[in-house]
């Protein structure tokens, strides 16, 4: 009976509007206003003309006279669209080769059961932590002898390298989870080891395999370091890249094109997110319970 009144009183604490408003209401305002400010920050300054922008006068967060003068020009004077190309294709493919590869390294450590496979789902994680800062000197020698430099095989075949251990540490984690009665079921009934992966593990790891998914297309489309180190011709630079080489010029920055390009590089991403928040949540939480 104790615990059930400790319960109530915590429940009924919120009951009233003044605690709730303190509780809940300011600093949740509070976290939504942090979060969203920069966007917003870059939506006025993106249709803002560049008398507004420069002048001290005025409110500075409000447009008096929009103008899509900066669009214009990001879209029809730089090579924006074929930064934004670029970047679809290389994060897209990269996605997939990692993804691939991430499920044959995270059921082969999870599933088969095999001597040592704890030492090496640690080491896979391990190799995340490494910093692309330091990775991509001794890649940037490998991509030059192989040819692939300043083309989007460069940045393709680099990538995997931090997509990978991050997605089969993800996945090892959401394989652990579903049960092995299923697998061990179909393995009396004859079915084989990929059988298996692909008609029982993967559709009960949808939710996993989508999360992985957003994280690494995330984090393919946000490169900056690899990007910048292994191409260098503006018809295949991505659009972290090129925003940030093309529309600065010495000491004069285009701050209208800059947050324009910033916030349509910004639109896939979150429309992605919108999209599959369900399956990335439950991706994070678990699988199958037995």
């Amino acid at each position: 009976m104790s615990d059930r009144s400790h319960d109530s009183e915590g429940m009924n604490y919120l009951s009233t509007l003044p605690r709730r408003v303190v509780t809940v209401y300011i600093p949740l305002g509070i976290f939504v206003f942090v979060l969203l400010f920069p966007f917003y920050w870059m939506v006025i300054t993106t249709f803002k003309p560049n008398e507004e922008l420069l002048s001290r006068e005025g409110n500075p967060f409000w447009v008096v006279k929009p103008t899509l003068a900066h669009i214009d020009k990001l879209l029809f004077k730089t090579s924006y669209p074929e930064w934004l190309w670029n970047t679809v294709i290389v994060s897209v493919v990269s996605t997939f080769v990692s993804l691939l590869a991430s499920v044959l390294a995270a059921y082969a450590i999870e599933r088969l059961r095999f001597r040592g496979a704890k030492h090496v789902g640690l080491s896979i994680f391990l190799a995340y932590l490494v910093p692309p800062s330091i990775l991509f000197i001794p890649l940037a020698a490998i991509v030059f002898k192989l040819g692939l430099f300043d083309t989007r095989w460069a940045l393709i075949l680099t990538y995997p390298t931090f997509l990978i251990p991050f997605c089969t540490w993800l996945l090892m984690g959401y394989f652990r989870s579903i049960p092995y009665e299923l697998e061990e079921c179909a393995l009396i009934d004859g079915a084989s080891r990929l059988q298996i992966l692909w008609k029982i593990i993967l559709p009960l790891a949808v939710p996993g395999l989508i999360s992985a998914g957003i994280f690494a297309f995330t984090l393919s489309w946000n490169e900056f370091i690899y990007a910048l180190t292994f191409v260098s011709s503006s018809e295949v630079k991505t659009v972290p890249v090129g925003v940030v080489t093309e529309l600065v010029e010495g000491d004069v920055y285009h701050w209208g094109s800059l947050m324009a390009g910033a916030l349509l590089g910004s639109l896939p991403v979150a429309i992605i997110y919108s999209f599959f928040v369900e399956y990335y949540v439950s991706g994070l939480t678990g699988a199958v319970k037995e």
